[in-house]
């Protein structure tokens, strides 16, 4: 059972895991180097511990405590309870979702591991929008990908806002890094997936005209905000594919562009 400590002092010692958590620059050399993430929400806490996330502590307001006892009472890690104005003082922000949690990372798994077992993978080369990649992680895991793959600049998936707004996709979706890029491209090679750049390109194949059996290894190939997939990755690409746009709207924000990618490509 989780053990409640009652916390008043927004410089506890106890309370390292949660602070500063609006820094961001900080946090994202903080959280992998100390081996730990944030989970926010009931229901993100829950996926992370169904996922086989050990969990370090819990942070919460006096009214969560019920709402969550169903949780802490089932985990044996210390339960820190303090008032509103406590907790926005620690994280820097007001916790809407009135509970947090410090959770252990685990080993990423080896990319050609993840590879081994899919069938259907997106590729994410250098998305380092959070935003962005927390929303490609809920529609690919939504769509049926198997996997995800990212390059070794793309932004941690583990980070709280990933997290939030994937609502906790990130821990059902397996994901390995590679550690080259686009080296790692012969990666996918070897566990024979056909290599497919997303690109508004004029050029590109239209999406609807794709067909893939549910045997076809597919992997989606998405570029960074704004610049798109890199030169070498578009030319490694065995199919060059786009959307079709109307009322001359030339793309869609990457998140967007991988649903519809997702979707079109996803086994029947």
């Amino acid at each position: 059972m989780g053990t409640l400590i009652e916390v008043t002092d927004p410089s506890d010692p106890r309370l390292h895991d949660y602070s500063g958590l609006t820094d961001v620059e900080l946090r994202k050399v903080r959280e992998p180097a100390e081996g730990l993430f944030l989970a926010e929400g009931e229901k993100v806490i829950r996926r992370a511990l169904a996922a086989g996330y050990p969990m370090r502590s819990t942070l919460l307001s006096p009214k969560w405590v019920e709402a969550m006892r169903p949780l802490i009472d089932d985990v044996d890690a210390p339960v820190y309870v303090g008032s509103e104005p406590l907790l926005e003082a620690v994280t820097g922000f007001h916790v809407h979702r009135g509970a947090l949690a410090s959770m252990q990372r685990t080993p990423v798994p080896d990319a050609g591991a993840v590879l081994a077992k899919a069938r259907r993978v997106v590729v994410m080369e250098d998305i380092v929008n959070h935003t962005n990649l927390g929303a490609i992680f809920r529609s690919a895991a939504a769509l049926g990908m198997d996997a995800a793959v990212l390059t070794p600049s793309c932004a941690d998936p583990l980070y709280r806002r990933s997290v939030r707004v994937s609502m906790g996709t990130v821990f059902a979706l397996p994901y390995a890094r590679l550690d080259s890029w686009p080296g790692g491209l012969t990666t996918l090679d070897e566990h024979g997936f056909r290599t497919i750049a997303l690109t508004p390109g004029p050029t590109a194949i239209d999406l609807r005209d794709l067909r893939f059996g549910p045997e076809d290894k597919v992997a989606l190939l998405l570029g960074t905000e704004g610049d798109g997939l890199s030169d070498p990755a578009m030319a490694a690409a065995e199919l060059r594919v786009r959307i079709p746009m109307a009322a001359g709207v030339d793309s869609l924000n990457v998140a967007a562009a991988a649903a519809v990618a997702c979707y079109a490509i996803a086994v029947s």
